[in-house]
């Protein structure tokens, strides 16, 4: 008789998470992973199983999927996305204690959106200049706001998002710049080599 699948464990999402991150920053990906006291094989086969139930004809719905590897959110609030209410689920991460996993639900259940901000309770960097902003300093929202206007990009999966800004140099000089996150989490920047007019 086959032995049960071993359950999907919040460090297991942990790696899933870091896998996606990985491509851009190994360094910091390897740190985080022995911190979580995981193997390369480990996250590699966290992510084969992550990707294996989202694909599954059985696979729970999204929102659930999270819940039953998560467990029950931290808090839950009302939230308004342009002209259609849903619901923000939050939940701890041990890796990024100031940081929540926030996933967005519509009124009919479909997860609109799922990725790390700031924890409620915790106070944002300050992002002032092109230096501030350096791997997994900050979340896509509080790039926006620090550097508004910013211009949303399509990332190259799923998970990626892009922001294009003027953001000033430590000199003062205005660049133009593309910063990429992965889950919400800014992972590098281009900067443009001409200063902006």
């Amino acid at each position: 008789m086959p032995s049960a699948p071993r359950p999907f464990t919040p460090v297991d999402f942990h790696l899933v998470l870091l896998r996606r991150m990985a491509d851009h920053n190994p360094g910091l990906v390897d740190d985080a992973r022995r911190a979580l006291g995981a193997s390369l094989t480990e996250m590699r086969e966290a992510n084969k199983r992550w990707q294996a139930m989202l694909r599954s004809p059985r696979s729970r719905s999204a929102a659930s999927r999270y819940r039953s590897v998560l467990g029950p959110p931290e808090s839950t609030f009302p939230r308004r996305v342009g002209d259609l209410d849903c619901e923000a689920r939050l939940w701890p991460l041990p890796l990024w204690p100031d940081l929540r996993f926030e996933v967005l639900v519509g009124a009919d259940g479909a997860v609109w959106n799922a990725w790390l901000v700031r924890a409620p309770s915790a106070q944002g960097p300050a992002l002032r200049t092109l230096a501030d902003l350096t791997p997994w300093s900050c979340t896509v929202d509080e790039a926006a706001r620090a550097f508004a206007p910013a211009r949303p990009l399509q990332g190259s999966a799923p998970t990626r998002w892009g922001l294009a800004f003027t953001a000033p140099d430590p000199d003062g000089t205005p660049r133009d710049v593309v910063a990429e996150f992965t889950w919400g989490l800014l992972q590098r920047t281009a900067v443009s080599d001409r200063p902006r007019p």
